[in-house]
């Protein structure tokens, strides 16, 4: 822009060439004129500093001439603003002190030249203390570098500053016995300052014991001391002080390590609130320092007062630190050689994930997850009659707490675990899947694939984790057959432990999976009828078919069970399930029945499920049975298995898709088919009988009459006798085993299986189900074990 054009500049042109030319004489220059003053600082700042700088003509002087007075205020204005500006800048760590020794002002600032004066450069920030000049030893010189990275996102990477004792002789400040006490207060009250934040000060320094380089020593807070000369009554409010910066140093470093990766998302959350925590404190020493600076009253004692509440505060967070570092581990403890309370099974899964163990790594305890929960809310208990003291640890708890419940809900709404770290009270087996399910429909999916891990619980958990554990399961389930949409995000859940809704939550969340995967069950996969198909084939119910097949494979079935043809039993028995006329023709599950044969005795194998192990187990029945059995039992019994026939051995093997496999598992399929090798041995001995009886009929040595020998006639019919009273005996038990036993038995359990009693089927509608799938498979064992001792199986008396 052209000066022509403007009309201020036009103006301050005028001023300039008025001035010049000696209109009206200019000032003397402050340059010509400079004066070294003290500022209010105590440093020396020119008088020419203000010339030094390109004035701004105000718009309020005249063209024809000066106000000298205006000038006059306008050039004390500026040199104020600079001197001040300069005061700030020598500004460092260690202010320059004037103390009081014996009486006489001593000055610590090194003597300064006049000749900054007549210097047109500003004064030097940085001068060397004499005592270090006279000394002739190299200048101090500490350096700072980088330390390495660590996972926590937010930890410092600057090594730690020097200690104090290595700070050389000559820089060492005047001692405190030379100090009157108002210098002695002035100096430990800006030591402090210091010293609050973590940092060393003149006077106050870190205890011999102390080495800030050792992990354990930085958590555990360090230990100041003052050192000697300062008065009694100074020590002491000083003393008080000075566990709140070993509170503070302690907290920091908790925070850092505790905000590693391996710590887990709740540590982390709990270090974010203590961070905001520690930030308030910052802005507390702050104020201090400013009072330090602007009020002329401040003392020692009134720091005190100011610093009480946060003290408490810190003292509160400190013991809670204390006591998370308690439950980990020591670092020496990680080259222990003991393998106690390993999980065997995370291990493995580590392994398989393509992970490596590091050296000590398995033996290291961390307290995470829900041992810090539990904390919290121990340390809340404890703190009733203190509200300051529980309004912190429950803020600390809700904080703490927001990563958990975002797991709980996931896994209450989902039916799924994001657990990266092991902190979830859930654990999940990975090696259970349900591929294995289709092959081998074991009960492991439903039993181990996802467990408690009780030492974990938080309390507020621990009333309600057998629901929280089975609404995930049944979640699960409902989410692997396709019931559930993970990607939705739920809404208006509760997100901390303090929300009045926590309780419903997980109550409602357990009603609706319940619920879920009840009607997946019943209704889409249709158990009822899965069940009545198991009936017929297993308790022999409407067996016409079976009768038939006994019929067909009977000169196969008679002979030793090793030379038995299996492929060709089976092969019978497709041939009679689609039969037409009979009632398995139009059984939709009739496919998943095959034939199998056993190799051991139902007589031996119950003795080994009584006397022994019970049903539950996994391990092999022959040698848990071969313990409690003498020599001539265990003769007989190997005798007895390489006599078996067909017969004997024959047995039943029925294919139950996911997710019905869940309530008809391996142990209620193992029940079936001793239920129908007992039948069926019962029916093989009532064909016995029959076959007898026709001998009896149709042989001439049992029909013909002899007069001669009287003996004979009587041993002919004791032996009718005898085979009659079998045969009446072995009818009478088939049907009390079938239609007193059995048959109520199975009504009871379809009735709970609908959900309804008798007198609900005659209302109109479908039936309300009020059970859950836990109760339904209970109920299905019940049965089970029930028609097994009432048909007399489980005594041991008897099966001897």
């Amino acid at each position: 822009m052209s000066s022509s054009v403007n009309p201020r500049n036009t103006a301050y042109s005028d001023r300039r060439n008025n001035g010049t030319t000696g209109a009206k004489p200019r000032l003397p220059s402050s340059r010509a004129t400079a004066k070294e003053r003290p500022s209010s600082s105590g440093d020396i700042v020119p008088d020419d500093s203000a010339s030094n700088a390109p004035q701004r003509p105000n718009p309020s002087y005249r063209t024809n001439g000066y106000s000298r007075n205006a000038t006059e205020r306008q050039t004390s204005r500026v040199q104020s603003q600079l001197t001040t500006r300069e005061s700030l800048h020598v500004r460092t760590k260690s202010p320059v002190k004037k103390y009081t020794v014996n009486g006489d002002h001593v000055d610590t600032r090194p003597p300064r030249s006049e000749e900054y004066g007549r210097l047109s450069s500003p004064v030097p920030t940085t001068i060397p203390l004499p005592n270090a000049v006279k000394s002739g030893l190299p200048p101090w010189k500490p350096q700072a570098s980088l330390i390495p990275h660590t996972t926590a996102p937010l930890a410092s990477r600057i090594c730690l500053p020097s200690p104090a004792s290595l700070l050389p002789e000559p820089l060492q400040p005047p001692p405190l016995k030379q100090l009157t006490q108002h210098d002695q207060e002035a100096a430990i009250l800006e030591d402090l300052l210091y010293v609050l934040m973590g940092f060393e000060g003149q006077y106050i320094h870190y205890a011999e014991s102390y080495n800030p380089s050792v992990e354990n020593d930085r958590l555990a807070g360090p230990t100041f001391r003052v050192l000697p000369g300062l008065d009694l009554s100074l020590r002491d409010l000083t003393k008080s002080v000075l566990k709140m910066a070993t509170y503070y140093s302690a907290i920091e470093a908790f925070v850092e390590v505790q905000s590693r990766e391996e710590f887990g998302a709740i540590n982390h959350a709990l270090c974010a609130s203590i961070r905001k925590l520690l930030k308030d404190y910052l802005i507390l020493i702050a104020q201090l320092e400013n009072q330090l600076i602007t009020n002329d009253a401040f003392s020692l004692h009134i720091l005190n007062l100011h610093t009480l509440p946060t003290n408490r505060m810190m003292f509160q967070v400190y013991t809670l630190a204390q006591e998370i570092l308690k439950k980990n581990a020591p670092p020496e403890d990680d080259r222990d050689d003991s393998v106690d309370g390993l999980d065997v099974d995370d291990i493995i899964a580590q392994l398989q994930a393509g992970g490596e163990l590091a050296p000590g790594g398995m033996s290291k305890t961390v307290c995470k997850g829900g041992n810090v929960l539990r904390l919290l809310t121990e340390q809340l208990g404890s703190m009733c009659g203190d509200p300051d003291a529980r309004t912190l640890l429950q803020t600390l708890l809700r904080d703490a707490s927001r990563p958990y419940m975002t797991m709980l809900n996931e896994w209450l709404h989902h039916g799924g675990i994001k657990d990266p770290h092991a902190e979830f009270l859930i654990k999940e087996q990975k090696s259970i899947r349900r591929e294995k399910l289709e092959e081998d429909y074991t009960d492991e999916y439903w039993e181990k694939r996802y467990t408690i891990r009780d030492p974990d619980v938080p309390p507020q958990l621990e009333a309600v984790k057998e629901k929280v554990l089975l609404a995930g399961k049944y979640l699960n389930v409902v989410r692997e057959c396709g019931g559930v949409d993970i990607s939705t995000e739920v809404h208006d859940v509760p997100k901390s432990f303090d929300d009045p809704r926590f309780i419903d939550n997980i109550n409602n969340a357990y009603s609706h999976a319940n619920s879920s995967l009840l009607s997946l069950l019943l209704t889409t996969h249709a158990l009822p009828a899965r069940l009545q198909s198991m009936k017929h084939y297993f308790f022999l119910d409407h067996s016409d078919f079976f009768t038939y097949f006994l019929d067909l494979s009977a000169s196969e079935l008679k002979k030793p069970v090793r030379n038995v043809n299996v492929s060709k039993l089976q092969s019978l028995l497709d041939l009679v399930l689609r039969q037409p006329g009979s009632i398995a023709a139009q059984d939709p599950f009739k496919e998943d029945v095959k034939v199998q044969m056993n190799d051991v005795g139902l007589t031996k194998f119950l003795m080994g499920v009584v006397n022994v192990r019970g049903i539950d187990q996994d391990e092999s029945t022959d040698n848990a049975a071969e313990k409690y059995r003498t020599p001539a039992a265990h003769a007989s019994s190997t005798e007895e298995d390489n006599n078996m026939t067909g017969f004997e051995a024959l047995e039943l093997k029925f294919s139950v898709p996911f997710p019905l496999s869940l309530v008809i598992s391996s142990k209620t399929v193992l029940r079936y088919q001793i239920l129908f090798r007992y039948l069926l041995s019962m029916r093989h001995l009532e064909n016995l009988l029959l076959n007898s009886w026709e001998d009896h009929n149709k042989v001439l040595s049992w029909t013909h009459r002899s007069k001669g020998d009287r003996r004979l006639e009587m041993f002919k019919r004791r032996t009718w006798t005898l085979r009659s009273r079998m045969l009446v005996f072995v009818q009478q038990f088939s049907y009390y085993c079938t239609a007193e036993v059995i048959e109520p038995n199975w009504q009871r359990l379809m009735a709970k299986v609908n959900g309804h009693d008798r007198n609900n089927d005659r209302g109109p509608g479908p039936p309300k189900v009020s059970r859950t799938v836990d109760e339904l498979m209970e109920d299905h064992v019940d049965f089970l074990d029930t028609c097994l001792k009432e048909c007399m199986l489980m005594n041991a008396k008897l099966l001897r």
